[in-house]
């Protein structure tokens, strides 16, 4: 395909200057024949930091002098549109990438193969019957069964929690259940989410609503995924808007019956064929040992998934694009890897660990970026104290972004299966004030994103890459 946008041409001359203090080099025969063996540790922070300052300040300059990013960002989004796993959109988006990425000259650029489960949503309608006739906006919840010809029919009863269904379970049955659930927490919301449908079902409902899992609303319903449990019947489960959800609750207040027809033609196919995509900047010295960082290619059906997550992929993919325009050569190999099918399955996760088990002592770091490219203000780090010391350290070099904090505990859905067999992980930490405003919602596309903000994390993610790659000393375990 031709390419969209040409490069950025020549690099700063301040830049070019700047790449020239790079110095210095050892034999890697040692830790070719044990790569659990200790470096020694540096004079001191400052002298081994000092090393990367220049190459640290061009990557953020190169970074931050266009928005080349987010072109591209903007470009991948908008040319192939939502991917989730098993869609054709998805497998173009990835031929796209990997002949964009030859021809940004990195390396072993390959497409590493996966099988993906396929669920494909279909028409969905859910039509208010009474107190009043009109119909609601919904998105069905992924993994969700359909509802048949005809769809199902019901009065609607509001819980406000688990506990409250379970108080009032002999209201439920024949019902739909409508979990209204105000957003305190992702992490404590989205329970109604994942196992709103078992909880219902268990009541004798005939099929589950969930309001959408977020802190604020344009009459925008978001989908995610979902769970059944095979010892209990599997009802439909779909989403409605906070609005939805609390009108329907005054409705219940006031006494009013409520009633409504759902329709979903949702369904599950065999599962399809699919890639992690990969490429590197192989290492100079130590060719073996291995800085990841990423995100996820896949994305819900619905936006275009710029920010969740083609955004963390393009920012990866964009730091090793930058160190190839710079002409740099780290002494280890930093590989850009897009992980397929993190929404409904991580199966992209699991077949990279599976794929690399043998190599994974010698995967120095995994990075990943999951949270949108808003503004970054550093990473979440899990590893040793050691390697904490010297990650908080590099975050320094990035100071005049404002993006080097570190602080203890991070990783990501994708690089979990790797980090739970040892390997050091971080999570790109950014503003996320408004990430769950669009998550998984219609509204997700490019727009939403600062260009400013995708190039600063660009430029955090270059930084701990290079450095980690290019320090004298592997980072300790």
């Amino acid at each position: 395909m031709t390419r969209p946008f040409s490069s950025r041409g020549a690099i700063s001359m301040v830049s070019f200057i700047l790449l020239f203090v790079l110095s210095g080099t050892h034999s890697s025969m040692a830790r070719q024949a044990n790569p659990e063996a200790v470096s020694p540790e540096p004079s001191s922070s400052a002298s081994w930091l000092a090393e990367h300052q220049a190459t640290a300040a061009a990557l953020i300059d190169a970074a931050m002098k266009d928005s080349a990013a987010w072109d591209r960002l903007a470009y991948l989004t908008d040319t192939f549109g939502p991917r989730l796993s098993g869609s054709t959109n998805l497998e173009r988006a990835i031929d796209w990438i990997l002949e964009e990425m030859k021809a940004d000259g990195l390396e072993n650029v390959r497409g590493e193969p996966v099988k993906v489960p396929h669920w494909v949503r279909g028409d969905e309608k859910l039509v208010l019957l009474e107190p009043h006739e009109r119909e609601l906006g919904i998105l069905g919840i992924g993994g969700s069964i359909g509802t048949g010809p005809g769809g199902v029919s019901g009065e609607v009863l509001v819980v406000s929690s688990f506990d409250d269904l379970a108080a009032r379970k002999e209201e439920a049955k024949g019902k739909i259940v409508l979990w209204n659930v105000p957003f305190k927490s992702y992490g404590l919301t989205v329970a109604y989410r994942t196992n709103g449908a078992v909880r219902a079902a268990e009541a004798g409902a005939i099929a589950s609503l969930v309001r959408s899992v977020g802190p604020f609303s344009m009459y925008t319903p978001h989908t995610g995924t979902s769970s059944y449990d095979d010892n209990v019947p599997r009802i439909p489960h779909a989403a409605v808007t906070i609005e939805d959800a609390m009108m329907m609750q005054r409705m219940q207040d006031r006494g009013h019956t409520i009633r409504v027809r759902l329709e979903m033609d949702a369904l599950w196919l065999p599962d399809a064929d699919s890639r992690n995509v990969v490429g590197e900047i192989v290492g100079s010295e130590y060719p073996d040992e291995v800085i990841v960082l990423g995100g996820h290619i896949d994305s819900w059906d619905v936006g275009t998934g710029a920010m969740d997550d083609a955004g963390g992929c393009v920012a990866a993919w964009e730091a090793l694009r930058l160190m190839k325009e710079l002409g740099l050569t780290p002494k280890r190999t930093i590989r850009v890897v897009m992980w397929t099918n993190e929404e409904n399955g991580l199966r992209g996760a699991n077949a990279y660990r599976d794929a690399h088990f043998d190599e994974l002592d010698n995967h120095i770091l995994a990075m990943e970026s999951d949270a949108g490219v808003f503004k970054p203000i550093g990473f979440g780090f899990t590893g040793s104290d050691a390697a904490f010391d010297m990650i908080t350290q590099i975050g320094k070099l990035l100071d005049p972004i404002e993006s080097g904090l570190v602080t203890r505990g991070g990783g990501g859905a994708d690089i979990g299966p790797i980090m739970a067999e040892g390997v050091p992980g971080m999570g790109l930490r950014v503003d996320g004030s408004r990430y769950f405003w669009y998550h998984h919602t219609n509204a997700d596309y490019v727009d939403k994103l600062d260009p400013d903000h995708v190039a600063r994390s660009v430029a955090t993610m270059a930084v701990h890459a290079w450095v980690v790659a290019d320090m004298d000393q592997r980072l300790p375990r």
